[in-house]
Protein backbone atom coordinates (compact mmCIF):
# COMPACT_ATOMS: atom_id res chain seq x y z
CA UNK A 1 0.00 0.00 0.00
CA UNK A 2 1.80 3.77 -0.70
CA UNK A 3 1.25 6.21 1.41
CA UNK A 4 -0.50 9.44 -0.04
CA UNK A 5 1.12 12.53 -0.25
CA UNK A 6 -0.53 16.09 -1.76
CA UNK A 7 0.47 17.05 -5.02
CA UNK A 8 0.60 21.12 -5.64
CA UNK A 9 0.95 21.90 -9.04
CA UNK A 10 -1.34 23.31 -11.76
CA UNK A 11 -3.07 21.50 -13.78
CA UNK A 12 -2.22 22.98 -17.21
CA UNK A 13 1.83 23.16 -17.85
CA UNK A 14 3.97 23.74 -20.47
CA UNK A 15 5.85 20.62 -22.38
CA UNK A 16 8.92 20.67 -20.37
CA UNK A 17 6.84 21.50 -17.18
CA UNK A 18 4.99 18.02 -17.89
CA UNK A 19 8.56 16.53 -18.07
CA UNK A 20 9.37 17.58 -15.16
CA UNK A 21 6.30 16.80 -12.90
CA UNK A 22 6.29 13.33 -14.32
CA UNK A 23 9.58 13.04 -13.69
CA UNK A 24 9.12 14.01 -10.04
CA UNK A 25 5.53 11.68 -10.03
CA UNK A 26 8.02 8.86 -11.06
CA UNK A 27 10.73 9.10 -8.01
CA UNK A 28 7.35 9.62 -5.59
CA UNK A 29 6.38 6.44 -7.01
CA UNK A 30 9.74 4.44 -6.63
CA UNK A 31 9.78 5.22 -2.88
CA UNK A 32 6.34 3.99 -2.28
CA UNK A 33 4.65 7.22 -1.75
CA UNK A 34 0.92 7.96 -3.78
CA UNK A 35 0.38 11.46 -5.53
CA UNK A 36 -2.89 12.88 -4.68
CA UNK A 37 -3.83 15.99 -6.58
CA UNK A 38 -7.34 17.89 -7.38
CA UNK A 39 -7.83 17.77 -10.90
CA UNK A 40 -5.50 15.29 -11.37
CA UNK A 41 -6.26 12.12 -9.17
CA UNK A 42 -9.08 13.67 -6.99
CA UNK A 43 -12.03 15.26 -8.15
CA UNK A 44 -14.29 17.90 -6.23
CA UNK A 45 -17.62 16.68 -4.97
CA UNK A 46 -18.03 20.16 -3.03
CA UNK A 47 -16.39 23.61 -3.89
CA UNK A 48 -12.63 23.31 -5.03
CA UNK A 49 -10.94 24.65 -1.15
CA UNK A 50 -13.05 22.44 0.70
CA UNK A 51 -12.04 19.79 -1.54
CA UNK A 52 -8.39 20.46 -1.22
CA UNK A 53 -9.01 20.34 2.97
CA UNK A 54 -10.66 17.02 2.19
CA UNK A 55 -7.75 15.54 0.18
CA UNK A 56 -4.71 16.94 2.11
CA UNK A 57 -6.37 15.37 5.47
CA UNK A 58 -6.07 11.97 3.87
CA UNK A 59 -2.30 12.89 3.25
CA UNK A 60 1.26 12.37 5.13
CA UNK A 61 2.98 15.13 3.28
CA UNK A 62 2.79 17.11 0.84
CA UNK A 63 5.13 18.77 -2.63
CA UNK A 64 4.86 22.45 -3.79
CA UNK A 65 5.78 22.55 -7.78
CA UNK A 66 5.78 26.48 -8.10
CA UNK A 67 5.68 25.99 -12.17
CA UNK A 68 5.60 29.77 -13.71
CA UNK A 69 1.57 29.94 -14.81
CA UNK A 70 1.47 33.99 -15.62
CA UNK A 71 4.23 36.68 -17.06
CA UNK A 72 4.23 40.15 -16.57
CA UNK A 73 5.82 42.79 -18.26
CA UNK A 74 6.37 45.79 -16.06
CA UNK A 75 4.88 45.42 -12.82
CA UNK A 76 3.99 48.26 -9.98
CA UNK A 77 4.37 46.27 -6.84
CA UNK A 78 2.26 48.20 -3.50
CA UNK A 79 0.94 50.65 -5.71
CA UNK A 80 0.12 54.19 -3.66
CA UNK A 81 1.94 53.03 -0.61
CA UNK A 82 5.80 54.60 1.17
CA UNK A 83 6.90 50.55 -0.52
CA UNK A 84 5.57 51.13 -3.86
CA UNK A 85 8.03 49.67 -6.45
CA UNK A 86 8.12 49.62 -10.03
CA UNK A 87 9.74 46.60 -11.50
CA UNK A 88 10.96 46.57 -15.01
CA UNK A 89 11.07 43.03 -17.38
CA UNK A 90 9.51 39.86 -16.76
CA UNK A 91 7.38 38.94 -13.55
CA UNK A 92 6.85 35.35 -13.11
CA UNK A 93 3.96 33.99 -11.25
CA UNK A 94 2.91 30.46 -10.03
CA UNK A 95 -0.66 29.42 -9.69
CA UNK A 96 -2.48 30.97 -6.05
CA UNK A 97 -3.55 27.34 -5.93
CA UNK A 98 0.37 26.63 -4.74
CA UNK A 99 0.22 29.23 -1.83
CA UNK A 100 -3.66 27.95 -0.71
CA UNK A 101 -2.79 24.19 -0.59
CA UNK A 102 0.93 24.93 0.93
CA UNK A 103 -1.06 26.88 3.59
CA UNK A 104 -3.50 24.01 4.15
CA UNK A 105 -0.67 21.15 4.26
CA UNK A 106 1.05 23.24 6.23
CA UNK A 107 -1.03 23.65 8.81
CA UNK A 108 -2.10 20.22 8.76
CA UNK A 109 1.61 19.73 10.25
CA UNK A 110 2.68 17.83 6.91
CA UNK A 111 6.26 17.65 6.03
CA UNK A 112 6.20 19.58 2.63
CA UNK A 113 8.46 19.80 -0.24
CA UNK A 114 8.91 22.84 -2.45
CA UNK A 115 10.15 23.47 -5.50
CA UNK A 116 10.10 26.75 -7.45
CA UNK A 117 11.10 27.41 -11.32
CA UNK A 118 13.48 30.70 -11.52
CA UNK A 119 11.51 33.70 -11.07
CA UNK A 120 8.83 32.39 -8.84
CA UNK A 121 8.48 34.18 -5.64
CA UNK A 122 6.22 35.57 -2.82
CA UNK A 123 4.22 33.21 0.06
CA UNK A 124 5.44 30.03 0.13
CA UNK A 125 8.07 30.51 -2.56
CA UNK A 126 9.87 33.37 -0.36
CA UNK A 127 12.96 31.72 1.52
CA UNK A 128 11.71 32.23 5.53
CA UNK A 129 8.22 31.91 5.34
CA UNK A 130 8.37 29.05 7.21
CA UNK A 131 10.79 26.04 8.40
CA UNK A 132 10.53 24.68 4.53
CA UNK A 133 13.88 25.31 2.55
CA UNK A 134 12.58 26.54 -0.76
CA UNK A 135 14.35 24.15 -3.78
CA UNK A 136 15.22 25.30 -7.43
CA UNK A 137 12.91 23.69 -9.96
CA UNK A 138 15.05 21.08 -11.73
CA UNK A 139 15.27 20.80 -15.19
CA UNK A 140 13.22 19.05 -17.78
CA UNK A 141 16.63 17.15 -19.15
CA UNK A 142 18.56 16.90 -15.88
CA UNK A 143 21.69 15.13 -15.35
CA UNK A 144 22.73 12.10 -13.33
CA UNK A 145 24.33 13.65 -11.11
CA UNK A 146 21.50 16.18 -10.72
CA UNK A 147 19.09 13.67 -10.84
CA UNK A 148 20.75 11.57 -7.96
CA UNK A 149 20.86 14.54 -5.31
CA UNK A 150 17.11 15.28 -6.19
CA UNK A 151 16.43 11.83 -5.26
CA UNK A 152 18.19 12.59 -1.99
CA UNK A 153 16.61 15.39 -1.56
CA UNK A 154 12.80 13.23 -2.21
CA UNK A 155 14.66 10.37 0.36
CA UNK A 156 15.26 12.64 3.55
CA UNK A 157 11.45 13.85 3.03
CA UNK A 158 10.07 10.80 3.05
CA UNK A 159 10.98 10.22 5.84
CA UNK A 160 9.44 12.50 7.42
CA UNK A 161 6.60 11.77 5.55
CA UNK A 162 6.76 8.00 6.83
CA UNK A 163 6.79 9.15 10.17
CA UNK A 164 3.77 10.90 9.58
CA UNK A 165 1.99 8.48 8.03
CA UNK A 166 2.97 5.31 10.80
CA UNK A 167 2.14 7.85 13.61
CA UNK A 168 -0.74 8.91 12.75
CA UNK A 169 -4.03 7.06 14.54
CA UNK A 170 -5.92 7.16 11.25
CA UNK A 171 -2.84 4.62 9.80
CA UNK A 172 -2.17 2.04 12.04
CA UNK A 173 1.92 0.61 12.60
CA UNK A 174 2.19 -2.61 10.58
Amino acid sequence: MKIPVFVSCPTTLRSDQQKMRLHITRILDRLGLEPRALGRSDYPSEFPLREVLVIAKKCSGAVVLGFHQSVCTGLEIRPGTKKAKLIRGKSYFPTAWNNLEAGVTFALGLPVLVFREEGVSDGIFDHGVSDVFVHAMPPARISKGANDALFEVFLKWRDKVGSHYYGHPLHPKP
